[in-house]
């Protein structure tokens, strides 16, 4: 007997196939809804890009908003269990090995701003704050990170730019300003802080 998928899928507070699959005509780009797990009142803008295999998981009251013409790759998993994820406009997640952002408690919240870019694998756990074109690049788990607004990662300027985490490892309670960037491979400290200028010259 072949089980009721659409019943699955309730079951564990997710919308149906056909529930999914509509939100195409309310102007969410998604190319396979077969793949895809969206919850319930979860808060979609206009020209959000869901490649096959993202979650969207809204559960116990949580609050889970993705902005406008943002892009989430395959491999990515958002969760509000209780707990806050924003994600601002134009921001890009998950490409190169997916991303996974956690809020599972009331007092949790995640911000992405606008034009942001995590990638590579990585993680954001507890609160953490991803300011506007800060960039998180590569399998980084983050835990009660803030990253400054700036510029996107194509702003000219590399001192402009917001801030970036880079490498792989952990990242506990660090703050990078704008134009600043940490890179490491294994425990990331506070004072390995660099200029991003110093990867990208000034042209």
């Amino acid at each position: 007997m072949i089980p009721d998928l659409d019943d699955i899928r309730r079951q564990h507070g997710f919308l149906s196939m056909a529930d999914t699959a509509a939100l195409i005509g309310r102007g969410v780009v998604m190319f396979d809804p077969y793949s895809t797990l969206i919850s319930e009142d979860v808060d979609l803008g206009a020209g959000v890009v869901i490649w096959p295999g993202v979650t969207l998981e809204r559960l116990d009251a949580g609050t889970l908003a993705v902005g406008t013409g943002t892009v989430l790759h395959s491999g990515t998993r958002i969760v509000a269990r209780g707990g806050t994820v924003v994600i601002g406009r134009r921001a890009e997640i998950g490409e190169e090995g997916g991303f996974t952002l956690k809020a599972d408690r009331p007092d949790v919240v995640i911000e992405i701003g606008d034009e942001a870019r995590l990638l590579g694998g990585g993680s954001a756990v507890l609160n953490n704050v991803i300011g506007r074109g800060a960039q998180v690049l590569g399998p980084i788990r983050m835990q009660e990170c803030r990253l400054e607004d700036g510029g996107s990662h194509v702003e000219p300027d590399p001192d402009r730019r917001g801030g970036v985490l880079k490498g792989a490892g952990v990242a506990r309670g660090l703050s990078v300003p704008r134009g600043g960037v940490i890179q490491a491979f294994g425990t990331f400290e506070a004072g390995a802080l660099r200029r991003q200028v110093e990867f990208h010259p000034k042209r």
